[in-house]
């Protein structure tokens, strides 16, 4: 989603601000601009890329921006108001001395606007963020200061947001605010950074300190104060942040998400680790913060999620449910609190989130927290609010995600529900020998990670020959029919090819209506029990000229007879089974992808972190 970059020092705030909000390109967005904060205000904004909003500063401002040493930057993806130049932020107030970024959405802006406009204010974009400025104007009298005037205008705002704003009268003085919408301060040597991701801030601090809800950030080169909306005082703890720039850069890859593919063998091997105790056949999450009456009080798990977090949790309602014999539901976050979710006593629920800051887990989340359900949370970002706001939970470990389509994050996720699956089974009829084999079997998988990620240069050849196909069929059964639902989300994210996921068996109940010569079918076929009705789909498949792409096992030559091509995979026990299929279908996407021309990085209209409802 959008966004923010703020920075108070003795740098060049052109350049800290600029590089800032290029190391949050990942997150999505169409428009960018600028404001800057000293003897004048100087806003500029640009529709397009940062690069044309670079460019359009080196015409446009004066050559002396280098004196300027505190300002806010913004990148924009768009709510209300089509991406233009007028509708990219920063906003303004009616004189031009109040400059505001935004990321959230005002669901009162409607009501605000008219108020705005009956007491003369001149509205001149279609955002709602608009407003924001202009309330400031209205509270920022003779008697008040920027803080005072910010304090009063968030206690008129409903909806979510995460605000920096600059004012001419206040130079080198920043105030941040948050209400649903990320935002933390980097803590520097004589400088302060503020950001809405921790990539903004690690090249020049690992110290951090993490806005809550209803908290405002008073922010200058020395430092900064915290205070809740009644303006009373926060203490707020300063954290590091346990990750390097080096994590973000490519490191030689031509893409973020290939880089991503290829250190899926270490991020599931960073997710066990610690947690998987071969020795003893036993695992330890600690971080569930689980007594044992909590566990024994479970009659009921809830996954809640989004996009691939939720793929993620239809795998972990198959394993739990075969393991440890919990029943199992999974839930679209987006759905779940609109719906009158039935909750009692004996359920958990679990929310799945790669960023922490998915607006609908996070409104899902308190959903359950406010009947007094227990709720953990899976997420990779130490310090997000859903790590915060859970009961407790488990950390992925995969390190920052730059890549909008979620490759390594998923696996470290599976990994996750894999051995929350053997914990729980351990308390039902798995013995510790039983536990201790599918353990040696997971720390066997970066390896066998590595080894399917050496067919790369294959599948690209594969992706070649259907990189013009309009249309992809996903086909799987059993634990890895979510995987066939990945692999489906994973090609229309980065290649704009229409491709859905199905369980194989309902391939007769409608899709097949679909196959023809041109309508290639990826099907999951690994040697388990669904294979022969996995190879009755294929005949299927075959027999209305459908070209057929398998995942299947090393060794299996019967699968040949059907097959167009073959990615073959090492053999694996059925509960590891995804984190290995799915590595395939990632690649095929990427190839497929790159070949037509796409920004596999930063697909078009989506954002990494979806922080609006």
């Amino acid at each position: 989603m959008c966004g923010i970059v703020g920075y108070a020092g003795c740098k060049n705030a052109v350049d800290v601000i600029l590089s800032g909000l290029k190391r949050l390109e990942y997150r999505g967005y169409d428009s960018a601009g600028i404001a800057l904060s000293g003897e004048n205000l100087l806003v500029h904004k640009k529709n397009g890329k940062i690069s044309a909003l670079e460019q359009s500063l080196a015409e446009a401002l004066p050559s002396d921006t280098g004196s300027y040493h505190a300002g806010i930057g913004h990148t924009r993806w768009a709510t209300h108001g089509a991406p233009s130049d007028v509708n990219a932020h920063p906003h303004m107030d009616c004189h031009n001395e109040i400059a505001v970024v935004h990321n959230g959405i005002i669901e009162n802006y409607a009501v605000l606007k008219k108020m705005l406009i009956e007491k003369g204010h001149v509205i001149r974009t279609e955002t709602d963020t608009e407003m924001i400025a202009h309330l400031i104007e209205y509270h920022y009298t003779k008697n008040s200061d920027l803080l005072s005037a910010v304090m009063k205008t968030v206690a008129e705002l409903e909806g979510t947001y995460g605000l920096c704003i600059v004012s001419k009268n206040e130079p080198g003085r920043i105030i941040a605010a948050r209400n649903g919408s990320p935002l933390l301060l980097g803590a520097g040597d004589g400088e302060m950074i503020i950001a809405s991701d921790a990539s903004a801030i690690v090249e020049h601090t690992n110290k951090v300190i993490y806005l809550e809800d209803g908290e405002i950030a008073d922010v200058n080169k020395d430092g900064f104060k915290t205070y809740d909306l009644d303006l009373k005082k926060v203490d707020k703890i300063i954290e590091d942040i346990d990750w390097d720039i080096q994590a973000i850069e490519k490191a030689g890859f031509s893409h973020f998400m290939l880089k991503e593919i290829f250190e899926q063998p270490e991020t599931i091997h960073n997710a066990f680790r610690g947690r998987a105790i071969l020795d003893t056949g036993s695992i330890r999450l600690d971080g569930l913060r689980l007594t044992e009456d909590d566990l024994n009080d479970i009659h009921r798990v809830i996954f809640i999620a989004c996009g691939t977090s939720w793929h993620a949790g239809l795998i972990g309602e198959y394993l739990i449910e075969e393991y440890a014999r919990v029943p199992v539901e999974v839930e679209y976050a987006s759905e779940f609190r609109y719906r009158k979710p039935i909750l009692k006593k004996g359920d958990l629920v679990i929310v799945i989130s790669q960023s922490g800051e998915t607006a609908d887990t996070l409104a899902a989340l308190r959903e359950a927290k406010s009947k007094g359900i227990k709720v953990l949370g899976i997420t990779n970002v130490v310090g997000s609010t859903i790590a915060r706001e859970s009961d407790g939970g488990i950390y992925i470990h995969a390190g920052p995600e730059i890549g909008v389509a979620s490759t390594k994050a998923f696996t470290s996720q599976v990994t996750v529900l894999i051995m929350l699956a053997l914990m729980l089974a351990r308390r039902h009829d798995m013995n510790a020998e039983e536990s201790r084999i599918y353990i040696e079997h997971l720390h066997s998988m970066p390896d066998k990670v590595n080894e399917v990620l050496r067919s790369s240069e294959y599948i690209r050849k594969i992706a070649e020959i259907h990189k013009e196909n309009k249309n992809f069929l996903y086909l799987g059964r059993g634990v890895n029919f979510p995987v066939a639902l990945e692999g489906a989300l994973k090609l229309k994210e980065i290649s704009y090819i229409h491709a859905e996921g199905y369980p194989a068996a309902e391939m007769k109940h409608g899709p097949i209506a679909l196959i023809d010569e041109n309508m290639p079918v990826v099907f999951i076929a690994p040697r388990d029990f669904t294979y022969e009705k996995i190879i009755s789909n294929m005949e299927e498949v075959k027999a209305r000229g459908g070209k057929i792409i398998a995942i299947a096992t090393h060794g299996d030559e019967e699968i040949k007879r059907y097959s167009d091509h073959i990615i073959y995979i090492p053999e694996v026990r059925k509960l590891l089974s995804p984190l290995l299929t799915v590595i395939p279908l990632q690649l095929l996407a990427y190839h497929i992808a790159v070949f037509r021309g796409c920004d596999v990085d930063q697909p078009r209209n989506l954002a990494k972190s979806v922080t609006v409802e």
